[in-house]
């Protein structure tokens, strides 16, 4: 089985689409990681898209605060103005889909899927000081991971060398090949479709084949000026417009 790892989509149609292009043909089934919404200008739309095409969708802290279980207080001010118009955009049925997805840790044959990390789903790991601890606690040899809008991961083999994964490149398509070592734990970021913050503006997703125990990276260019002047037209916080630009 070859699966399609998206993550943090965060209302960004166009970029969506862009890297369901660039895999059409790679994979049989398609999970995500959270964040369907927040940030960007079509909500609705991408709920839709991921309806029809996704196989398992967990939930992220942006679909919980935009659908009203999630106290908004914790986020800054550009992001908490999002939720508000994303919460008066959602239609009541996209609004009570978001209510009703799975909190990860979910468990897949081989494998588990979260948000944050598999202690808490709000968790962010950036650094060894996370990485480790959550490397050591995991019960399978694999977990992807979302949440931190970073591409890449972190590996401890059974040695204890720890390693950091970095997939972010300025290339188009496939930028690592990330080949799984028997005794090795991994956690794998396939980064932010929609929002990327490792300074790589293009959209990001990785692709995972059971059988080769193979996970590959793909970064994408998409239609990024459309998708800012429809942010612009929302009257979205003019900051999260320009930090498309720079993947920050």
């Amino acid at each position: 089985m070859r699966y399609l790892i998206l993550s943090d989509i965060h209302a960004n149609l166009e970029a969506l689409e862009k890297c369901l292009q660039l895999a059409q043909g790679k994979y049989q089934k398609v999970l995500c990681l959270g964040d369907l919404v927040g940030y960007g200008p079509d909500p609705n739309a991408v709920i839709e898209m991921m309806q029809r095409t996704a196989t398992v969708i967990i939930r992220g802290n942006h679909d919980k605060a935009c659908c009203g279980i999630m106290n908004v207080e914790d986020f800054n001010p550009w992001a908490r103005q999002a939720i508000f118009w994303t919460c008066d955009t959602l239609t009541p049925n996209h609004l009570s889909f978001l209510r009703n997805l799975a909190p990860g840790p979910l468990t897949m044959p081989g494998f588990e899927i979260v948000h944050g990390s598999a202690e808490d789903e709000d968790q962010y790991i950036f650094e060894p000081a996370e990485a480790i601890p959550a490397l050591r606690n995991q019960s399978m040899q694999l977990v992807f991971f979302g949440h931190t809008h970073h591409q890449g991961g972190f590996s401890l083999n059974r040695a204890g060398v720890f390693q950091k994964i970095s997939g972010g490149s300025r290339r188009n398509g496939r930028v690592l090949t990330l080949d799984l070592e028997d005794g090795t734990r991994y956690l794998i970021n396939p980064g932010s479709v929609g929002q990327p913050r490792d300074g790589n503006w293009r959209a990001a997703f990785a692709i995972f084949d059971e059988a080769e125990r193979r996970v590959d990276f793909y970064r994408t260019e998409y239609d990024i000026a459309t998708t800012q002047k429809k942010m612009t037209q929302a009257h979205l916080p003019e900051p999260l417009i320009q930090r498309l630009e720079f993947g920050r």
